[in-house]
């Protein structure tokens, strides 16, 4: 399929997890991307990939932290410029990180949401004029089924993405009639960095019975990143043209 041939297309969080699983599908699918990340090692992997892919000519990185609003204003007008304008934008960046709630700091607090949902905004508000003027734009929004599903110690979480949920509805509404879709994944139950090795970190005295339901009703367990990225893929194409102000559970169904 190339679903994507002449489509410009801008994702956070390429460096890793189902950022980069995003990437490498739409490279296959024929687009022009930028990505973005804060992690420098892992943008530079996925550059790699897609040298030993073939499709390096269509793929270009950058170093952005998405919660600093003056590198985002930057770092937006940049990848405009590099692609030619935009036509899709992927806010897969995100950091996951679990504590009791009455223990849960301020800093603690704000860096989840100064990350989830201050740089989805950020990002969002930015791409806008360029998405605009693009051709049949999308942006596609992570949320998580932590946002509308119980997930203990993970009070601040569940809030950004609860925030970015609601977010992406009001947008879908306010430039409907401009052409400018704008769509959620809820993933669940997906292998990333976030949910293994640097994942969510639950305290030490977890109270599993807490967890009602963790196993997906499907499949041999949690799915690779690539079961979100097909979807993301589908929504920003023609495909999903029919499709906004809605969010999609990817879990398996973990939590039917």
């Amino acid at each position: 399929m190339n679903r994507y041939e002449g489509r410009r297309v801008l994702i956070t969080g390429g460096g890793s997890g189902i950022g980069q699983a995003t990437v490498q599908r739409i490279l296959a699918e024929g687009g022009r991307v930028h990505t973005v990340d804060v992690n420098e090692a892992g943008l530079k992997a996925t550059a790699d990939r897609a040298v030993a892919d073939g499709v390096a000519e269509r793929l270009t990185t950058a170093v952005l932290d998405i919660s600093d609003e003056s590198a985002v204003r930057e770092g937006v007008a940049a990848a405009v410029a590099t692609l030619g304008g935009l036509d899709v934008l992927v806010n897969a960046a995100g950091i996951l990180r679990s504590e009791h709630t009455h223990k849960t700091t301020l800093d603690f607090w704000n860096k989840i949401i100064s990350v989830n949902l201050t740089g989805t905004f950020l990002m969002v508000r930015e791409a806008i004029p360029a998405l605009l003027e693009g051709d049949r734009p999308v942006i596609v929004n992570f949320s998580s089924t932590s946002a509308s599903f119980a997930h203990p110690y993970m009070s601040a979480y569940a809030a950004s993405k609860g925030g970015i949920q609601s977010m992406s509805h009001a947008l879908a509404a306010e430039y409907s009639k401009q052409g400018l879709r704008v769509v959620c994944v809820a993933p669940g139950s997906i292998e990333s960095g976030m949910t293994t090795g640097t994942g969510p970190g639950l305290p030490e005295d977890t109270d599993w019975s807490l967890f009602t339901k963790l196993a997906p009703a499907i499949g041999q367990g949690f799915a690779g990143p690539q079961t979100v990225a097909g979807v993301v893929a589908m929504l920003g194409s023609e495909d999903g043209a029919f499709i906004t102000g809605t969010e999609i559970r990817i879990d398996g169904g973990t939590h039917y």
